[in-house]
């Protein structure tokens, strides 16, 4: 008895399940021994007729009593425990058995549970009849876990976990009345946890959490809350159609903390910002909101691109449930949302991953294959079955939980390549003596397999930069498996040219045509992000040439250009009203820019250019096939002029696009075009109305069989100064 009051007071019995609780000793009869230090006085009751059937005899001052009874039945208990501020009856959580199933454990060694967010972390449940919190967590190299919380006073003592030898999981039920506190929604917990030496690590948060704490607190919160009463069925069941290649999909990037913000420079509610926002993007058009990691995070520097808590919604503007009301109401307004989700790297902060049970967990050994040097991160261990387990359950969860309609997975090019940012000697090749990380290639492709076929409406999105081949093609054609990828050579290519002086361009003119060249590789979304208004960038209007006049014109050509362009769209918050300065992640954005006219104007041709891409079936319908697009004239360097067409399914009308990227403006332009019907202008982003000089073409042309370019027939039109004109072929 000695030996297991010393073990269970130093927090290091090997098996407290097998002493404490109703135990059957070698002669039978039925001994009852709990470990509580808060206790003066214990006795156990028979729970169904509320009887003392035992006055439990303390052993140690430390907290133990025991009690050996004539009785060999067993039978439900409670027990009395009598304290200085308390007298009262509480569940002894050693007389419960495992939640956790065969099935549960086989997966999980194997590597396919697919809802083990269910079955790890925090969970309110009803367990052999009686209310309380199952907790499991993963540390298979720890020699002790317990849970702690303010409900046991953050005592490791109290709630040691039994240890399930087939595959690492410790797990416990705690009743919610079987603690000094009682244990329920909204408690704060850690665990508490020694590696296999009996080290006191540091305590971790939960990995599967579903909740919690505010920063800079750390702890994870026990989520009690009830079901949601969702009110977006007819989304979920219709999203197919809007969620798909041959659909217009315009996305805005939103970072949730600096959009806007309170009078006192405070975040606002998952809710507030959903009354402020939502109807805000459906007024300009946009089709889906993409929301940079809304995962639970430490540092607001990171803007949560190092994620501590995959399962658990960041607590900076609400709970759970406030985020799923955000997108309930994004769904009723017709409005998808996408999440970033980082698989690619966790921080070493010491409540997180690192090390997690005194082991590389979750991360490698090996810093060259689980050290991220540009990020000061640590990389996931994707060949580990319980890891890359881990990390689909989490992007599972977000769609199955949060009605998620995408997942953006970010720097995809980092989890690809063995040498990422890293010299010679500073990395480990794969077994082939190959840089492509093997292990990630699976886990990818894996990943992709179940969220196409688990979820269906539902699209991912890699941000891949390189030029690895097939990430967006199905993974039985050897692809990844992505159902979209960044177009980041176009973003790169494009910008440079637009921050050139107009009479440099036509020394690079292949900076805005070459994209054509491999625009139908993948299926491509055409990326102008928060990557590209940050880290000394300035803004995206900050980088156009000329003075305030052309910085603007030169602004709405590049993006009438883009809405044009082949590919799908993503803007961050801000470039649609021409924010001037850099984005500052500590505070809104300058909405007071839109008192001046020349940044309504770019708003207001936003919102057009969104409608005229919705409403044009030239404009998306084969946005990712090379049938949607045909160059007119691409070699006009000396002009810095393109010329190209758009086309729809069978049916539908073409556009005729012409892109001036100088400031002069060209009367009787000659132009092929490939049909001899009306042109009608149906946009221009020199109108008025949106700050230009109204240069144009109102109402329509018409061909004359003068063939031009390569076409039988061509038009003679006004080109206006740095701008985007479109055509529609009618006829």
């Amino acid at each position: 008895m000695h030996e297991h009051n010393q073990a269970l007071n130093n927090a290091e019995h090997a098996n407290p399940f097998s002493f404490l609780g109703m135990q059957t000793n070698e002669k039978g009869y039925l001994q009852f021994n709990v470990f509580i230090p808060w206790a003066d006085d214990v006795a156990v009751i028979d729970r169904k007729s509320g009887k003392v059937v035992a006055t439990l005899e303390r052993i140690s001052d430390q907290g133990l009593f025991s009690k050996t009874t004539r009785r060999k039945n067993t039978f439900s208990y409670q027990l009395q425990v009598t304290s200085q501020d308390s007298k009262r009856v509480i569940d002894d959580p050693f007389s419960f058995g495992c939640v956790l199933g065969e099935m549960d454990t086989h997966l999980f060694i194997e590597g396919s549970h697919k809802h083990l967010y269910q079955k790890l972390g925090a969970h309110c449940i009803q367990h052999q009849g009686v209310a309380g919190v199952s907790f499991a967590v993963w540390a298979p190299n720890a020699s002790h876990v317990a849970v702690v919380g303010d409900f046991n006073d953050w005592d490791g003592r109290c709630h040691p976990m039994r240890k399930l030898l087939n595959c690492g999981i410790w797990e416990i039920f705690i009743p919610h009345q079987s603690a000094r506190h009682p244990l329920q929604p909204g408690c704060h917990y850690k665990y508490e946890i020694k590696d296999a030496d009996g080290n006191l690590l540091p305590l971790k948060a939960d990995p599967m959490g579903l909740q919690a704490q505010y920063r800079p607190d750390t702890s994870s919160v026990v989520n009690g809350e009830a079901a949601f009463d969702w009110a977006d069925n007819q989304w979920m069941t219709s999203r197919e159609a809007m969620n798909n290649r041959h659909a217009p999909i315009s996305i805005y990037e939103v970072h949730l903390g600096s959009w806007q913000r309170d009078e006192h420079n405070e975040f606002l509610n998952y809710r507030q910002i959903a009354e402020r926002l939502i109807p805000y993007v459906q007024d300009l058009g946009f089709t889906h909101i993409q929301l940079m990691p809304v995962s639970e995070h430490p540092f607001d520097g990171s803007w949560g691109y190092q994620p501590v808590g995959l399962f658990a919604p960041t607590a900076r503007f609400g709970s759970p449930d406030d985020f799923k009301f955000f997108i309930d109401q994004c769904h009723q307004a017709g409005l998808g949302v996408l999440i970033d989700w980082v698989p690619g790297h966790f921080p070493v902060d010491d409540h997180g991953l690192v090390r997690f049970d005194g082991t590389c967990l979750y991360e490698h050994e090996d810093p060259r294959k689980g050290f991220h040097p540009d990020w000061n991160t640590l990389i996931y261990n994707y060949g580990r079955t319980e890891v890359a387990n881990f990390l689909r359950a989490s992007a599972t969860h977000w769609l199955e939980n949060y009605h998620i309609d995408g997942v953006r997975v970010d720097a995809v090019a980092s989890m690809l390549y063995l040498d990422y940012s890293r010299n010679e000697g500073e990395w480990v090749a794969n077994q082939f003596g190959g840089n492509e990380n093997l292990e990630a290639v699976d886990f990818l492709k894996r990943f992709n397999e179940e969220l196409y076929s688990d979820y269906p409406g539902a699209f991912s999105v890699a941000e891949e930069s390189t030029s690895w081949p097939g990430v967006s093609k199905p993974t039985d054609m050897g692809g990844l498996g992505f159902g979209f990828k960044w177009n980041m050579g176009w973003m790169n290519d494009t910008l440079q040219y637009m921050g050139r002086d107009p009479i440099h361009r036509k020394f690079h003119h292949n900076e805005i045509s070459f994209g054509l060249v491999y625009a139908f590789d993948e299926n491509f979304v055409l990326p102008l992000s928060h990557d590209e208004v940050v880290h000394g960038k300035g803004s995206i209007l900050a980088r156009m040439p000329g003075d305030d006049w052309q910085r603007f014109a030169n602004l709405r050509a590049y993006y009438g250009f883009m809405w044009t362009h082949p590919g799908k769209k993503l803007m961050f918050m801000g470039c649609e009203f021409a924010q001037q300065n850099e984005w500052n992640y500590q505070q809104s954005l300058d909405w007071h820019l839109l008192e001046h006219e020349p940044h309504q104007g770019v708003q207001r041709m936003i919102r057009d250019l969104n409608r005229l891409y919705k409403n044009t079936p030239a404009l998306h319908q084969q946005d990712c096939q090379h049938q949607g697009f045909d160059w007119i004239d691409y070699q006009n360097a000396e002009q810095s002029i393109f010329s190209y067409v758009r086309y729809g399914e069978e049916g539908t009308n073409p556009l005729l696009v012409v892109v001036n990227f100088t400031p002069a403006v060209h009367h009787e332009f000659r132009v092929g075009t490939p049909i001899a019907a009306e042109h009608k202008e149906i946009f221009n982003s020199d109108a008025a109305i949106y700050g230009g000089s109204n240069v144009g073409n109102p109402g329509s042309v018409y061909p004359t069989d003068t063939p031009w370019q390569g076409q039988a027939q061509s038009l003679s039109i006004t080109v206006p100064p740095l701008s985007a004109v479109v055509f529609e072929i009618l006829g």
